[in-house]
């Protein structure tokens, strides 16, 4: 499986190593507050894929990257978006996060985002943006991950 948070998906390269990730069997879940050039839930090409948004009362700036690796999950973080403009024109840096306890947290901040059923929609096949709505009880991410900072 993957997970990442981004602010921006728009390059076309790295969408693609996505689609294929999906069809090889890969489960991929996108956090992508903006620009999203990825169709998730197509047949065939993204149908392991979802996208959620999250847009509430903070920017967030974090990109993170999980892979887990035959359960050795795999972190890191970085600054750039994947746009054209980060990937081809600019120096970025993403840097891996050894620290076990600092993953966990990072995990554990990122179900939260997951899992948010008030702030949160899903990206649909035609990119389009529909409420996520479960009977589970509310779940404010941005909250719930201030809150979790907070008693860091």
């Amino acid at each position: 499986g993957i997970i990442i948070k981004l602010n921006n998906l728009q390059e076309r390269a790295m969408i693609e190593k996505l689609y294929e990730a999906s069809r090889a069997g890969v489960k991929v879940q996108l956090i992508v507050r903006s620009i999203c050039a990825l169709a998730p839930g197509v047949p065939g090409q993204s149908e392991n894929i979802t996208v959620h948004r999250i847009v509430d009362r903070y920017l967030e700036h974090a990109r993170v990257f999980v892979f887990h690796n035959n359960g050795e999950p795999e972190y890191y973080m970085g600054s750039a978006d994947w746009m054209n403009r980060n990937l081809h024109s600019r120096i970025e840096v993403v840097f891996p996060v050894y620290d076990k306890t600092f993953g966990e947290e990072l995990n554990h901040i990122l179900q939260l985002q997951l899992n948010d059923n008030t702030k949160a929609v899903y990206v649909t096949t035609a990119l389009d943006n529909r409420r996520v709505s479960n009977d589970k009880p509310p779940l404010a991410a941005q909250q719930a991950t201030y809150e979790f900072v907070k008693r860091k």
